[in-house]
């Protein structure tokens, strides 16, 4: 065994990424590790496997052989609900539920200090690329600047078919969900929110600070028209929907995910398709790229099955940035002022949004635009009326 434990699997969910992990398993057959038992709401589908199925998660909970719990459903309640009770039953556990982290994570860090038990959850946040563990191992110290990126496949799929193949928003979502690459309710993946969760989940790891949800400006592409496509076009810019967490010259840190603008000469111009590119900032080793698959069955089911032969060797997140200085972590701030394109409808919409200074401006019958420098506080507060309203807004940083 080689120094390996012996790992005794109960699953959590048989989708996508769960057949994916199956498959991956009965392929590499790594030592130690085997399922044992999948629950799954509805034990009467056919599944087309030879597996021990239930639906009752007490099969899995109190089985004492059965020493990990591996959840991957969609339902973030519930997820919560599993992942708490494994690391209370003393079981490790590896979750690949973003949402049910970005919210939790800081009561999921305490209690696995608590117990003793280890979560694991590279998975959650950009799908096959080890951005997590990275940020855990190699980055760990106070020269991180910044990590940006393209932290969702599936509009990144929409936002290439429209740039690189002439494609309409509409036609190239449609193609998308098609694809599988998204769902009939896109909202989770086009209006940031899928990001946002990675996001908050990155920014622990990367500078030990958490912050909720709710504070963190978010904008997705679903409002994005011909005319915004036609405007970064002229501009030779693409739109990319960014992530962004940075730590401003005074220590404190800003988070947001918008569209930007982006120009040719930035890394993540040229990450098209499904594909995830996260840039990793320091102060002395400047930029580095990581790229990879970031959504599908076997790309996270390669990151979990990486967190499950990890725990083979006890390897647990150490959470160094945020336990050894707790009342000296970075503290979050809106105050950060910077360049955005804003389409609107109304002159009640322009005035939404204080501007400081506006350089271009464009009016006509059915177009109009403004480009200009505002704060995220400023973008912050109106938010939800953005998310309402006929407006597009993004990022339009110097080339």
């Amino acid at each position: 065994m080689n120094g390996r434990k012996k790992l005794v699997i109960g699953l959590f969910g048989f989708g996508t990424v769960g057949r994916a992990l199956h498959s991956l398993l009965e392929t590499t057959r790594p030592d130690g590790v085997k399922i044992k038992r999948i629950c799954v709401r509805d034990i009467n589908k056919d599944r087309g496997i030879d597996a021990s199925f239930t639906n009752n998660p007490d099969e899995i909970f109190n089985d004492p052989e059965i020493n990990m719990v591996v959840e991957l459903i969609d339902d973030a309640s519930a997820s919560y609900q599993i992942i708490t009770r494994a690391l209370r039953e003393g079981k490790a556990a590896v979750s690949g539920n973003k949402k049910m982290l970005a919210v939790h994570l800081p009561e999921l860090i305490d209690l696995q200090k608590e117990t003793g038990a280890t979560l694991l959850y590279d998975a959650s946040a950009c799908g096959s690329i080890p951005v997590i563990r990275n940020l855990e191992e190699y980055y760990d110290n106070e020269l991180l600047i910044s990590v940006k990126g393209i932290l969702n496949g599936s509009s990144n799929y929409i936002l290439t078919k429209v740039f690189n193949h002439g494609m309409t928003y509409a036609a190239a979502l449609k193609e998308a969900q098609e694809a599988g690459f998204a769902e009939s309710d896109p909202s989770l993946d086009v209006d940031g929110w899928d990001s946002l969760s990675k996001l908050i989940i990155i920014t622990v790891h990367a500078f030990g600070t958490y912050i909720h949800p709710d504070k963190i400006f978010t904008f997705g592409i679903s409002h994005m028209s011909q005319g915004d496509i036609n405007f970064a076009r002229e501009k030779n810019r693409r739109i990319k929907l960014v992530g962004h967490v940075e730590k401003l010259s005074d220590g404190r840190l800003i988070a947001c995910v918008i569209p930007q603008l982006l120009s040719d000469n930035k890394y993540i111009y040229s990450v098209d398709d499904e594909f995830n590119g996260v840039v990793i900032k320091g102060l002395y080793y400047d930029k580095q790229f990581m790229f990879g698959r970031g959504a599908g069955g076997y790309p996270t089911g390669s990151a979990i099955l990486s967190d499950i032969t990890a725990s083979q060797y006890d390897y647990k997140y150490e959470y160094k940035k945020r336990l050894t200085h707790p009342n000296d972590l970075p503290q979050f701030t809106n105050d950060v002022h910077f360049r955005v394109y804003y389409r609107y409808q109304s002159p009640e919409d322009l005035n939404l949004i204080n501007f400081e200074s506006i350089s271009e401006k464009y009016i006509s019958e059915g177009f109009n635009y403004v480009v200009g420098v505002t704060s995220l506080e400023s973008l912050h507060k109106v938010a939800s009326k953005l998310r309402e309203r006929d407006v597009f807004v993004a990022a339009y940083p110097p080339d």
